[in-house]
């Protein structure tokens, strides 16, 4: 241990710093020391705090929901940043390592601002790929070694992370950036992974050709009841028995993947536009199977187990109803609207609860049934991703809502689930236990548990709950070389208003709500100047000015369905 002893006359102070640090090599590390001793500290310190102001506040808002301006001006983004994308570090995870769908959604919260970041690790995590197109699940930056899985959503994860970026970055050329593949053995039959360190592959393909491996590999895993296989487990790796014998199915991967074919298919049309075809045939066949086979009634079933069980059924003794398949049917706009909106109420009715505040995953836990889900069983129902609320799955919900149109109910989930709001006094913190500015990936639902946080820092929810409320509630996201706003305000919210500084140019944004409608552009002035647009999102030029806008949404909401028609990400 190292100390210092201090004696102090009274009135005195002295400033003490510690310095912490690391080289390759001893002599490294004496050179930093000798080198960090000669600087001016303050102007160091003074240099790191420019740094996180500028990547920080390139947006920046006022609502009247302080906490969550909270979060949304700085703590979220911090989180992902530094947590998730830079250390991959926490307090319950220390590894290090890269996870191939975790980072790349992280980045996706980096776009509007600084798609420079996002553009590097897309590249990253498609040189991880083997040629046949899947990928290592995770792997450790320094040595390469990792593990190949039969885990479903990760290739697909990299066609929808990328084609996001291009639309929002307008940089098509990253497609035609050539990488390489990984080498290493196949997955011996009835191996659910394997973990050793690939080699370099002499194969060299473009990103686009990545990601269309990727995505062809996934239409060839394809159910008896036309849905995607599961595998060992999708986004939910807990659910790694589902469908480990090669028959089980996922409705959630289904909405994931019609998403990513949507996305990638326009992209595709001039550079293999035989793909773009069966892909958009594959599309609507997937669409079908799963308004045919995965709609049971009042929501949609989470998937079906290698013996066809139904799993997310109203039938099902556990696990009757699963978040995530009722927000990817609005996400990935392929949904049967009038069913989206029923989806989205039945998520409300069962899995939204107060006292405590939680939005969970599925309802009942896992627990006493004899059908073996995975090692999601392992944990005590409520905790985690059995059955308790699991925090990424709250941001996609809340997201949802704000595609639908529905302000109130996504900005009243982003409070109930708002970490700051579990934490007002006394007693709310001692039931929730943990730190109360940043997101905690899980908190439980069950006595004598209920309402305690659990594993914070290390979770990909914050960087989907900064995208639900700057691109979702506020309707601020990116369009190559413009911004688009289009809210979907609470009803009861009479303003808002975002400062903006990105690509060399700056926006100071105020949103009235006179009519309590909480979306639709009536009216809108830059500079003082009346805009006339088309209906639908307001455009701002990202031209290198710094300009003053003020919009007026619309007096009444008569005109449209509650909820609005669910709309895919563009």
């Amino acid at each position: 241990a190292l100390q210092q002893t201090l004696h102090l006359a009274a009135g005195a102070s002295v400033e003490l710093v510690w310095l912490l640090g690391q080289g390759e090599s001893t002599e490294a590390a004496r050179a930093l020391v000798l080198r960090t001793r000669a600087v001016d500290l303050d102007a160091e310190i003074g240099g790191v705090s420019r740094y996180w102001r500028g990547v920080l506040g390139a947006v920046q808002v006022q609502t009247p929901d302080r906490a969550m301006d909270i979060l949304l001006n700085g703590w979220l983004l911090y989180q992902a940043l530094a947590c998730r994308i830079r250390a991959r570090a926490g307090f319950y995870q220390a590894s290090g390592a890269y996870g191939f769908r975790d980072q790349l959604q992280d980045g996706m919260a980096l776009t509007l601002a600084h798609p420079e970041m996002t553009r590097t690790h897309i590249l990253r995590a498609a040189s991880r790929q083997f040629p046949q197109g899947d990928v290592q699940h995770w792997w450790l930056p320094h040595s390469g070694q990792g593990v190949r899985t039969r885990i479903s959503d990760d290739r697909v994860w990299l066609g929808y992370c990328t084609a996001s970026y291009v639309i929002a970055s307008g940089d098509a050329a990253i497609l035609d950036e050539k990488l390489p593949f990984l080498k290493g053995p196949l997955l011996r039959a009835g191996a659910h992974d394997n973990f050793f360190q690939p080699t370099q592959s002499t194969k060299v393909a473009t990103l686009f050709e990545h990601c269309a491996r990727a995505l062809d590999q996934s239409l060839a895993l394809i159910g008896g009841n036309g849905m995607p296989l599961i595998g060992t487990g999708d986004w939910n790796d807990g659910m790694n028995r589902v469908g480990d014998g090669g028959a089980g199915t996922s409705v959630w991967l289904g909405w994931l993947l019609i998403a990513t074919l949507d996305l990638m298919a326009p992209l595709a049309d001039t550079r293999a536009p035989a793909r773009a075809a069966r892909w958009r045939a594959a599309a609507v066949s997937l669409g079908a199977a799963i308004e045919r086979e995965g709609w049971d009634g009042q929501w949609y079933r989470r998937g079906s187990f290698d013996d066809g069980t139904p799993l997310g059924s109203a039938m099902s003794e556990e696990c009757r109803i699963d978040s995530i398949a009722q927000s990817w049917a609005v996400l990935s706009g392929a949904a049967d609207p009038a069913r989206a909106r029923i989806a989205m109420a039945s998520l409300a009715t069962h899995l939204v609860r107060h006292d405590p505040d939680l939005a969970l995953l599925f309802t009942p836990p896992f627990a006493h049934t004899p059908l073996d889900p995975g090692y999601i069983k392992g944990y005590p129902p409520g905790l985690r991703e059995n059955g308790g609320q699991y925090s990424h799955a709250a941001m996609w919900a809340i997201l949802a809502y704000a595609r639908m149109g529905n302000g109130d109910a996504a900005a009243e989930l982003f409070a109930l689930v708002n970490p700051i709001n579990h934490a007002r006094d006394a007693a709310a913190s001692g039931r929730y236990k943990v730190e109360p500015y940043v997101v905690a990936a899980d908190v439980y639902s069950t006595a004598p548990h209920a309402g305690r946080g659990g594993w914070t820092w290390y979770t990909g929810s914050a960087a989907w709950m900064y995208r639900a409320g700057i691109e979702g509630i506020l309707g601020l996201t990116r369009r190559g070389d413009a911004l688009l706003l289009d809210p979907a305000l609470p009803k009861a919210w009479p303003r808002v208003e975002l400062n903006v500084a990105v690509a060399n140019t700056r926006y100071r944004i105020v949103v009235e709500n006179p009519g309590g409608s909480g979306r639709g552009i009536a009216a809108a002035q830059i500079d003082g100047a009346t805009v006339t647009h088309p209906p639908g999102p307001l455009r701002l030029p990202l031209d290198g000015g710094t300009h003053l806008v003020r919009v007026t949404l619309r007096e009444s909401d008569r005109d449209r369905d509650e909820g609005g028609k669910p709309t895919s990400e563009e």
